[in-house]
This record gives structure tokens, sequence and C-alpha cells, in this order.
């Protein structure tokens, strides 16, 4: 994979991640977790934050989210974390996710493109996960924008492409 496709594809992805981060940092504390909107806020963010770390590793196996986060995500039964994480938590975890999407593209030959990443649910090459993987954050960020309109009648505006380059700046 050449320079270009590098820099065009972080564009999109750290977009996506950008957009992310503008809904969360706009999300007022009322309704970080307001009980009365299913899902959470704040869960929303974390789901999308967690999937978004796992599918920039080449497996389930070996994967563990840094601390304060766990596993449970991945149980079937659905196993809520035993508390709601703070904002600043979130944001956090974010940049961690964001530097490895930066790390994960600025390290993609035309060689390792192709090769598989394997989850369980699903076997896909690296470079389809990433794509899949900001559909899915795009996904989710959407659905967190809905929220804040839907209670504050604002919400984030678009991100064209990322704020910083793949090589950080």
């Amino acid at each position: 994979m050449d320079a270009t496709s590098r820099e065009v594809l972080w564009g999109q992805f750290g977009a996506a991640i950008d957009m992310l981060e503008n809904a969360i940092r706009a999300c007022p504390d009322a309704l970080w977790s307001d009980r009365a909107r299913t899902p959470e806020f704040w869960y929303l963010a974390y789901h999308t934050l967690f999937f978004l770390d796992l599918y920039l590793h080449d497996a389930v196996d070996g994967f563990a989210p840094p601390a304060p986060f766990t596993l449970d995500e991945l149980d079937p039964s659905g196993v809520m974390p035993d508390r709601v994480y703070a904002k600043r938590e979130l944001l956090s975890y974010l940049e961690h996710g964001r530097h490895l999407a930066r790390t994960r593209i600025a390290a993609l030959s035309a060689e390792t493109a192709v090769q598989r990443c394997r989850y369980g649910w699903k076997d896909v090459t690296h470079l389809e996960s990433l794509l899949s993987n900001m559909r899915h954050v795009q996904h989710h960020t959407a659905q967190l924008n809905l929220l804040l309109r839907q209670s504050t009648d604002s919400a984030p505006e678009w991100v064209t492409t990322s704020r910083s380059t793949l090589s950080g700046e």
C-alpha cells in the first residue's frame, strides 16, 4: 500500500475518531448516564471504543483493553460494566484507539493489508478490518449525535478529514 493510500485511509478513519471525540465532548452531564435513554450515552461511547481497540488487533486471543476496562464487553450474556465510566476515562481510551489506528495504518503495506485477522465471529483481511472498524465507529457516532440532537437540539458538525496527519502532526 502506497503512502498516499495510507494518508487517505488515515484521513477518513481519523475523521471518524474525531467525530466520536466531538460527540463525547459535547455530551452534557445530564445526558451522560441518563437511565431513561437506552442505551445510555456513556455505554454506547464505551462500546464503540472497546471495539475500536479490539479490531485494531489481529485477534481476540491476547487482546486486553487498558485499565480500568475489562473483557466483559465480549461476554455473550450482555454483561454491563460494573460502573459508569467517566468522560475523561473514555476520552483517554479514545486517544489510545487513535494511536493504535494511526500506528496500524502507518505500518500497512501491500503484504500486511491482505493478511488475516481472526476474531471468532469474522475472518477478514487487515484492510477490510480497518474499513469495517471505521464503519462501526461512524455508525455509533451517528447514534450518539442523534441522542445529542434529541436532548439538546444540537450535535457536532461533520468532520471532513482528520485533524491530524498520519505522522501525528
